[in-house]
């Protein structure tokens, strides 16, 4: 399906969950001097304007990173603040970066990247703000076992698909352990939705924590969007997850407790 645009949510309070635990991974990763190999099942277009009518038509960013920023949730020197700034330095105040942004951010030479976006529309707005990463116009899960294992074999793969295939749910924890076989001292996170009345997901995290028992499973929950919206919450899947991440994810979810 090639309905899904990020722009309607991006900065939201999903992307504030998932996107401060990417940038404190990225930074620990970044702070040792070995090369490492990032790996975007679903990259959308990679840099987000804020102020746009379609981020405004939801206006989800207020209770995302506004709300953050607003509360001081996030210190100058937190590693997600950093790529921040530096869009907002290059495209404006109104810049959000996406994950591609962010990982390009900490990015080094000698690390690889690659990015899949089926999307014809969002693939091409990415092309503009990609760097060197490695393009890819095809299905991410497929693109993802192509290239698994990776060269440089450390390094991270997000899995942040839209959902809007309700077979992702069933198919996730297969592909998540397929890639594991292949490429077993990569970190794997994977983000997904909480929904409202709608155990899906919560099969899905079952069959993986039973598959991963050692991986790290970090949930937060906050109010709909609009009355009726479906999604109430975000999740963090982590496999091999880096030491300390643990205690940046209790961190980020007593932030949406209080």
């Amino acid at each position: 399906m090639l309905s899904y645009q990020h722009i309607y949510h991006a900065g939201n309070a999903a992307d504030l969950h998932k996107h401060a635990l990417l940038a404190w991974m990225l930074d620990y990763l970044t702070g040792k001097d070995k090369p490492l190999s990032y790996i975007e099942t679903h990259a959308g277009r990679g840099l987000y304007d804020l102020s746009a009518a379609e981020a405004r038509k939801t206006a989800e960013a207020d209770a995302g990173i506004a709300r953050a920023e607003a509360g001081n949730w996030l210190s100058a020197d937190h590693p997600l603040m950093q790529p921040l700034m530096a869009v907002r330095t290059r495209y404006g105040d109104s810049a959000y970066a996406g994950s591609p942004l962010i990982a390009q951010h900490f990015l080094r030479d000698g690390d690889s990247a690659h990015l899949a976006e089926l999307h014809p529309a969002e693939y091409d707005a990415l092309n503009n703000v990609a760097g060197t990463a490695k393009l890819y116009r095809q299905d991410g899960f497929a693109m993802a076992q192509a290239v698994s294992p990776p060269t440089p074999r450390r390094g991270l793969m997000l899995v942040d698909p839209s959902y809007e295939v309700k077979a992702d749910y069933a198919a996730i924890p297969g592909f998540l352990q397929s890639i594991s076989r292949k490429w077993n001292v990569g970190i794997l996170a994977l983000w997904y939705p909480l929904l409202r009345d709608d155990q899906r997901q919560a099969g899905m995290i079952r069959e993986l924590q039973s598959s991963f028992p050692d991986a790290l499973t970090s949930e937060i929950r906050f109010p709909p969007a609009k009355p009726g919206h479906g999604m109430i919450g975000s999740g963090m899947f982590v496999v091999n997850p880096p030491w300390g991440l643990d205690a940046e994810a209790t961190r980020i979810e007593a932030l949406f407790r209080d």
